[in-house]
């Protein structure tokens, strides 16, 4: 791993698995869990598919009662209860953070499973945001066995923690064919 922030992790499916993929991190090879419908072009709200896309490291959350690896480089906000994430396109908050309850269909960000006491958002359709072109689009903690995700891009906790120290706001996730 470098000393400094990386510049660009590549990820690229795992062969002869389209929700699975390697994570390249500063010559570093790490195993990662990719939507159901694999590493897609043509990213749409509930379709189960990775972007192929280019996707900058915007800021993230972390559960202040579970152990977190420090990063100086990128903001991790202590994630809260009634934290959520808007994800019905025809809302003026979709594909942003809300609080609830919440009238309008929402990710739940405090989890019972873990897989967001590390949650990154990556600026896929942040700005600007086009309705139905996907929400929540995140790089967080992986499931056992790497089960898909939704679209996100998750490791191991333990890889997560590994990668933390070296990521910032320039870091740029390029996911690729």
């Amino acid at each position: 791993m470098p000393r400094s922030s990386l510049k660009y992790i590549d990820v690229r499916p795992r062969p002869g698995h389209k929700s699975q993929g390697q994570l390249i991190a500063g010559g570093i090879v790490l195993r990662c869990a990719l939507g159901k419908g694999g590493i897609i072009s043509r990213k749409r709200e509930g379709d189960g598919g990775t972007p192929l896309a280019s996707m900058r490291l915007l800021y993230g959350f972390k559960r202040p009662d579970k152990q977190v690896r420090a990063t100086r480089l990128l903001r991790l906000n202590p994630l809260k209860t009634n934290d959520g994430w808007c994800e019905v396109s025809n809302d003026r908050n979709y594909n942003r953070q809300v609080q609830i309850p919440y009238n309008a269909s929402h990710e739940t960000m405090w989890r019972k499973d873990d897989l967001y006491d590390i949650c990154i958002v990556l600026d896929w359709n942040i700005r600007p945001r086009r309705r139905a072109g996907g929400s929540a689009i995140f790089f967080h903690l992986a499931r056992p066995q790497y089960t898909p995700t939704e679209g996100c891009i998750a490791l191991n906790r333990a890889d997560m923690n590994r990668l933390l120290p070296h990521l910032s706001d320039k870091t740029v996730i390029r996911v690729l064919r």
